[in-house]
């Protein structure tokens, strides 16, 4: 006996040849609000750098910002994340250029909440763009000390947080992090801050173009 759900009585294809029809039964659809739009800022005025390792993709100083952003929220994109290219000059090995009020990212949000205040801005935690070792941890003695980066960690949220940040993404890798981070924001008036934990990271080549577009490699 055959039932309604099996050929010929159930033809699939049917629902495919129009594209209305395709859309309407569609069980996903990706739009621009449903992306982020990732952001590399450097210093420097009225500067475009290229990123060899992602053609396309450019290194832009703060002063672009109100263009860049611009042109992603008219196309319906509702959040950007900022990812910044220090100046080797300012790295140091206790990456403390990362909770400076003044550093790259900061100025970033900055002008990014005068000039597009609707649009979501999210910042990244982490100390492999300020650390001269490279890493997203503190080291000593050739190991990453994990209490340590994570009170840095607080301390980069925090100034991010008072800059203007709507969202703090956490991509270090740092064991109780993301628990310190709340309290340190709720602590200092800082409830309405959200915090956007990396569910998952893997030992992955594809990490090579991004740490070549913030110089941490």
């Amino acid at each position: 006996m055959k039932t309604l759900g099996s050929f010929p009585n159930t033809r699939l294809r049917r629902n495919r040849r129009e594209v209305w029809n395709r859309r309407l039964v569609a069980e996903n659809s990706l739009t621009p609000e449903d992306f982020i739009y990732p952001i590399f800022v450097s210093e420097g005025v009225n500067k475009r750098v290229p990123v060899a390792s992602m053609p396309g993709v450019d290194r832009i100083t703060v002063d672009l910002l109100d263009k860049v952003v611009g042109e992603a929220s008219d196309l319906g994109v509702l959040a950007i994340a900022i990812f910044p290219e220090v100046d080797p000059n300012l790295k140091t090995p206790d990456a403390c250029e990362a909770y400076n009020p003044d550093n790259l990212v900061c100025r970033s949000i900055k002008a990014i909440r005068s000039s597009h205040p609707d649009v979501g801005i999210i910042c990244d935690a982490a100390l492999d763009p300020f650390n001269s070792d490279g890493h997203d941890g503190l080291v000593v003695d050739g190991h990453i000390v994990n209490d340590e980066s994570v009170e840095i960690l607080c301390k980069q949220s925090l100034v991010q947080a008072e800059a203007g940040c709507h969202v703090i993404a956490p991509s270090d890798m740092m064991d109780g992090r993301v628990a310190a981070i709340r309290r340190v924001l709720d602590e200092n008036g800082f409830q309405d801050v959200r915090i956007m934990s990396y569910a998952a990271k893997y030992s992955s080549s594809f990490y090579g173009p991004f740490r070549d577009a913030i110089g941490s490699s």
